[in-house]
């Protein structure tokens, strides 16, 4: 992998509209001359649209074609020096490109002549997006890249310091006060502490998101506390707040947020999924492939995905809680964790509608993934821990005795008819996903959960 940052890179564009202006005191003799923006300069509406379209106009010269996944992965069929066949590929975000490939230097080369490429950007990645970039060794000796937002929380939680001295209160950093990133027994619904003034709501949505963006870059371990307390965005109240700041004091005193991209391939024991035969019931189906996909090249992954629900956790509405994690190989690639938006009577509805959820994230990772030109071995391995829902998934013969889940059932049995998916039973204490649910399990079952997942 390769990184590198484009320098005042809107002005190599040119300007998309006929914008002008009268030149000022500060242009001397020439004020009151009518001037033509040529450039896209910062701050115009187009500049951004101006400039993708001169780096895409460099990356189709370059042989590069836009995924239709997204149209910010540049592909480009490769060869490595002992004949596999693969896509190198070039990641845009504005002016942040990251190139990889096993041999990076003629792309960027060819970047470089067009370009200013700020010197100090350049080289193998160390932060992409707030997240910090490196290598890391595993078990086995091997080294592989991993992300972590180490830098990022530091300095949230510097800042946030700095502003809690100001007004003479600290963090509760003790040892038992940080066990979790707040207490068990809070229920953010149940909260009926004084609601915050306007300068204080504004710094709770402000925390809020940055919040959720260290999720964004892997921090699990808050994920729930962190999706329950976003629903009160609106009209936060004084405990909601104390939460916040419990999960700040959380976070000081537990660093570890390093997820490692690990591909070695997870061994799976077939023997845990049943084999059936759906004909009579959905007819002769198969998983249907995008027709204008790239040719499968490079290495195939597996994937997995873990999925659960509390059901009727939420003690005010009773709506229940879904957790879902996918893992590509053995590297927890995608994370959901969200309140449903509807009342379930029983466990096996909830699950249910969490496993509808699932299926919709794995069909959406699955094209893209195949738009990406990487190959997918067999069905997504999916584990889930209630039994009946995994009995009604998985056979046909099985039938449905609540009538207003049919829609989730068809939904999962389809997916399985299709052989995109195929479900097995897991038990709650290894299920990744219950971290997702639940803020309420024991300590000892939650770091056992993400010792595999955070490093």
């Amino acid at each position: 992998m390769y990184a590198a940052d484009v320098g005042n890179a809107y002005l190599n564009a040119p300007c998309r509209e006929k914008i002008w202006f009268e030149a000022g005191p500060e242009f001397g003799e020439d004020q009151g001359t009518i001037m033509v923006i040529k450039k896209a300069l910062y701050g115009l509406k187009s500049s951004g649209a101006s400039w993708r379209a001169m780096l895409a106009e460099l990356l189709v010269s370059l042989k590069y074609i836009s995924s239709k996944a997204d149209p910010d992965v540049w592909m480009r069929r490769q060869t490595k020096p002992n004949g596999d066949q693969y896509y190198e590929m070039v990641l845009v975000y504005v002016d942040d490109i990251l190139h990889i490939s096993h041999d990076t230097e003629p792309t960027m080369k060819e970047l470089g002549k067009l370009y200013r490429l700020k010197p100090e950007s350049m080289g193998e990645p160390t932060r992409y997006l707030g997240a910090n970039i490196a290598k890391y060794q595993v078990d086995d000796g091997s080294e592989k890249w991993s992300m972590s937002s180490e830098d990022y929380v530091r300095n949230a939680i510097k800042n946030l310091e700095i502003l809690l001295m100001e007004e003479e209160a600290e963090l509760n950093t003790s040892k038992r006060s940080t066990e979790r990133p707040y207490p068990a027994n809070y229920r953010p619904e149940i909260d009926v502490t004084p609601l915050l003034g306007p300068v204080l709501v504004t710094r709770y949505q402000n925390l809020i998101g940055i919040l959720r963006w260290m999720v964004e870059l892997g921090r699990l371990d808050i994920y729930t506390e962190v999706s329950m307390l976003s629903s009160y965005l609106c009209s936060p109240r004084m405990g909601h707040l104390k939460a916040v700041y419990s999960i700040f004091a959380y976070l000081k005193r537990h660093s570890r947020s390093r997820i490692v991209f690990d591909d070695r391939r997870v061994q799976m024991d077939d023997n845990l999924f049943e084999e059936a035969d759906w004909t009579d019931f959905y007819g002769d189906i198969k998983e249907e492939l995008p027709p204008n996909m790239p040719e499968p090249k490079g290495d195939s992954v597996i994937m997995t995905c873990y999925v659960d629900a509390d059901h009727a956790g939420n003690l005010a509405t009773r709506r229940s809680h879904t957790g879902i994690i996918i893992f590509l190989n053995n590297t927890p690639i995608q994370w959901y964790s969200r309140r449903q938006n509807t009342v379930e009577a029983s466990t096996f509805g909830s699950e249910f509608n969490a496993l509808r959820i699932a299926v919709e994230m794995i069909e959406a990772l699955r094209y893209k993934l195949r738009m990406f030109g990487i190959p997918i071995d067999g069905p997504t391995n999916v584990f889930c821990d209630n039994s009946g829902v995994v009995l009604n998934s998985s056979r046909p013969d099985s039938t449905l005795t609540k009538k207003h889940n049919s829609i989730c059932y068809h939904r999962v049995r389809e997916a399985v008819a299709r052989e995109i998916i195929r479900i097995a039973y897991v038990g709650s204490k290894s299920n990744y996903a219950d971290v997702l649910t639940k803020t309420t399990n024991p300590m000892s079952e939650r770091r056992y959960l993400l010792q595999d997942i955070l490093y």
